[in-house]
């Protein structure tokens, strides 16, 4: 195994280690990983719930949120349509208990055994026939343009929840909330479809109070030299939708003619922090007869965030993150921040308590692959937060269950204990049993449904490796056939609801794009496609869009319905397609090291680099470091309970510390070298879990002597 470094700019890392008060080896680390910008860093240095993005930016979040409120007035009936995998299935919970909260009779289906990924005609009868009122659909629906049409001629208002990318076409919904949707309004392309639902759970939250569709003027000025300078904002649903910033000359400017007193108009409140010190510079700047009405602040303030207490604005925002994140940040923008804080604050269901529900966007953000970057870091790490403090009772069983009880949760604990179990009852058609265990309101409903989830995964497994056998043959064939560029596969005794597991494995088997076809109900088959690198899942089906029902997915998942008839023919045409596809190459499998440490920098502190960094996944993989002559003081063979793929077990010294450390799956290098050895290592640091005993290990991912 060989590794690498990439270059680094020295002075830019220093510069961020000097600006944000950082050890110059976080400095560097996230120099090399091109973390620099403010807004960048604040994801990481300060993954807090102001950090997020407002979900107003949606165009069409207040039609989503009156129309809601149409239907609280009006006691109509919701119908939820969501999906079979984690994602979908947190997503419906998620609205579904919130929608509840508000009062609503709301019912929901999942597709079941077979049930073709979507909305269909059938369900929208059943949810006519139920009553229902208004139909919203989440984690899917962006390509169910016949279907939500149909609903129409219903009668039947349809939402739509989604975060898939689109056709040419959109639904004709009453309003679409997505934000990989070209002109949404939203600055972020990569939510999840729980992190979708979260932000209309919040939009709904923030409707319930005053600040709905009210507007707020925030007001400040300054005295700059001879000049003073007014910075004035306007609020709506806390976003900033106009601002105008005017440099007055004491008694030179009338007050008729000045562009910030037009912009903040008579009509509005406008705000400050202090009102006495405000006014008097507004005077001075625009005469003694001028009369405005202003809002002090202060005190409402100073009752909600101690730190305001004997703060002027200016202290305030040298010491504020608006201004440490921000290049050209004024004390208006202070302001701003202090004035969202305070409504967090007075509302916890804004603030504290929309924390708790983040569990299940953590849960449905990483089982979904979303990368882990911009507000996804905020998101996550604060919902793992919340599994932790055990919010949701209906989770506390599973979580016991799996032995994360107690346990500092990461985004592998996710991936690899919950997810999966949740996944396996929509794999297995019966995606239910594990919304209705997220749903639970009894320890003991809650329990009997995390046992029916593990035992799921257990069948899943089962199932899992007998289609596995007998599909890698014929996978083999496949490969060759198509030039060691794609794995093509039709086998009806594959269940359908693994045909995308077994795509995924298959295509990192033999490293290229992967497609498993099985048949579904009469005449019909479902398609599951996984690729990687710079080949675009949908972009490759849709060069096949006239044979599907229906298909859609992500950048590297994707998925289709096609007629049976219709399947030979789109097989032969990507065997005549396939010489010209320009399918991803062989990774390369040089490690790229985040940093090489000096002794002194190897000691139990270097965690609280690592823990910075969570959560780790798509787009953020767990820091690598490189140790260069360390030395090995024992090793051993750790034998697997299945008695394969054995390990070995290290004890390093780096400087003054002794490291436990585990190499997986590599105990055939035992014979290459011995205690007392002088080695480079590259390794992951983590927290390995004992017996309810606790200590930090190094992962191991490559040893080469030292030279």
């Amino acid at each position: 195994m060989k590794w690498t470094q990439e270059q680094t700019d020295g002075t830019l890392a220093a510069g961020l280690a000097q600006r944000y008060r950082i050890s110059p080896l976080l400095g560097t680390i996230l120099a090399r990983r091109g973390v620099t910008g403010p807004e960048q860093l604040r994801f990481y240095l300060s993954p807090e719930l102001s950090s997020l993005h407002n979900p107003f930016l949606f165009n069409d979040m207040e039609v989503f949120c009156d129309r809601i409120a149409h239907a609280v007035e009006n006691h109509e009936k919701v119908f939820i349509f969501g999906d079979r995998d984690v994602d979908g299935i947190t997503s419906t919970v998620l609205l579904k208990t919130e929608l509840e909260s508000l009062g609503l009779e709301c019912a929901y289906s999942l597709p079941e055994s077979d049930a073709p990924y979507g909305v269909s005609r059938e369900g929208i009868d059943r949810a006519a026939a139920w009553g229902a009122g208004l139909l919203i659909t989440v984690d899917c629906g962006i390509s169910c343009l016949d279907e939500i049409a149909y609903a129409g001629t219903l009668g039947l208002d349809t939402m739509v929840l989604d975060h898939h990318l689109s056709g040419d076409s959109l639904p004709q919904a009453l309003c679409i909330i997505n934000p990989k949707v070209e002109g949404c309004g939203y600055p972020f392309a990569h939510l999840a479809a729980c992190g979708v639902v979260a932000k209309c759970i919040w939009a709904l939250r923030l409707a319930q109070t005053p600040l709905y569709c009210q507007t707020f003027v925030l007001l400040h000025l300054v005295r700059r030299d001879n000049v003073i300078v007014v910075d004035a904002a306007k609020l709506e649903n806390l976003v900033v939708v106009n601002r105008v910033t005017e440099e007055v000359l004491p008694g030179l400017t009338p007050a008729e003619s000045s562009r910030v007193l037009n912009f903040i108009g008579s009509s509005d409140p406008v705000m400050v922090l202090d009102g006495d010190y405000e006014k008097d510079l507004l005077r001075e700047a625009f005469g003694k007869n001028l009369e405005i009405n202003l809002i002090d602040l202060r005190e409402r303030f100073e009752q909600a965030m101690p730190v305001v207490r004997n703060s002027t604005l200016f202290s305030l925002s040298q010491r504020s993150k608006t201004s440490r994140y921000c290049d050209d940040s004024s004390e208006l923008d202070t302001l701003i921040a202090m004035f969202g804080a305070y409504w967090r604050i007075k509302h916890p269901e804004l603030g504290s308590d929309f924390e708790s529900i983040l569990d299940l966007v953590a849960m449905g953000t990483i089982s979904d692959l979303m990368p882990l970057e911009d507000e996804n870091r905020v998101l996550v790490r604060l919902g793992l937060q919340s599994i932790e403090k055990g919010n949701r009772p209906s989770l506390v069983p599973f979580i016991i269950r799996q032995g994360l009880a107690g346990k500092h949760l990461c985004s592998t604990d996710i991936g690899w204990k919950l997810a999966p179990c949740i996944n396996a009852a929509g794999r297995l058609g019966s995606p239910a049993i594990a919304a209705e265990m997220l749903l639970a309101t009894s320890q003991q409903d809650a329990d009997a449904g995390a046992a029916k989830l593990i035992s799921l995964n257990n069948e899943r497994k089962r199932i899992s490796e007998n289609v596995w056998e007998k599909l890698l043959p014929q996978a083999r064939r496949s490969f060759e056939s198509f030039g060691t560029k794609m794995v093509l596969i039709r086998d009806d005794s594959v269940p359908r609801g693994i045909a995308g597991v077994m795509a995924n494995r298959l295509m990192k088997q033999f490293h290229a794009p992967a497609i498993v076809i099985t048949a579904t109900e009469a005449g019909m088959c479902s398609g599951s496609m996984r690729s990687f690198g710079e080949m675009n899942t949908r972009d490759f089906l849709m060069r096949y869009s006239e044979l599907f029902d229906d298909f859609g997915g992500h950048k590297y998942a994707g998925g289709f319905s096609i007629k049976s008839g219709n399947t030979d023919e789109l097989m032969a045409r990507i065997s005549e397609d396939v010489e010209f596809l320009d399918c991803p190459e062989e990774e390369d499998q040089t490690l790229v090291v985040d940093a090489v440490l000096s002794p002194g920098e190897l000691k139990p502190e270097l965690i609280k680099i690592v823990e910075l960094f969570e959560p780790y996944g798509e787009g953020n993989p767990p820091l690598l470091f490189l140790a260069r002559r360390a030395r090995i003081e024992q090793i051993e063979i750790v034998r697997s309970q299945k008695g394969q793929d054995n390990h070995l077990k290290f004890t390093i010294s780096h400087g003054d510390y002794r490291w436990p450390a585990i190499w997986w799956s590599s105990s055939t290098l035992a014979k290459d070298f011995n205690e007392g050895d002088l080695v480079d290592v590259a390794f992951n640091l983590g927290r390995n879990s004992f017996r309810n005993q606790e200590t930090l290990q190094l992962s191991v991912k490559g040893v080469e002597r030292s030279v």
